[in-house]
């Protein structure tokens, strides 16, 4: 059974996936979004780990920005479901290494792409579960160029 399609709820989940992917994961990097976009018992699943709760949530944001450094994630292509339940974003991220899956520190260039799905619960981000293409960046960080 198909749900019916509301243009307003798709569009408002959109926005807000944008909204989180602008405030937070560009530079200034505004990690008090979190507390407006997403829901208190935020999950989020990505890399085999799963972060449960948003101030554990903006920890973790944290420390990956730590590893990234200036890091910058870029909507490629969004889309939302037809009742705005959920939405998926596919995404690239870029910055300068800093210790990213172990590595030495050297601050040169990586980029990665990836793909996110949301679920939007009373308007607000509720839970995401995260795909990374972590081998292409293992093999960026490992080549030594």
């Amino acid at each position: 059974m198909s749900q019916p399609f509301d243009a307003a709820a798709s569009r408002e989940a959109e926005r807000l996936a944008l909204t989180f992917l602008d405030r937070v994961w560009q530079p200034p990097h505004d990690l008090d979004a979190i507390d407006e976009l997403m829901t208190e018992d935020y999950v989020i699943t990505s890399g085999g780990q799963t972060i449960r709760g948003r101030d554990a949530f903006k920890a973790w944001v944290k420390a990956f920005q730590g590893v990234l450094l200036d890091a910058r994630t870029d909507n490629q292509d969004i889309f939302a479901s037809p009742s705005g339940d959920r939405v998926v974003s596919r995404w690239l991220c870029s910055g300068r290494n800093n210790g990213m899956l172990g590595t030495p520190a050297d601050g040169r260039p990586v980029a990665f792409s990836g793909v996110a799905i949301w679920t939007v619960r009373d308007g607000r981000l509720a839970a995401c579960w995260v795909e990374r293409s972590a081998w292409e960046l293992y093999q960026q960080l490992s080549s030594g160029a």
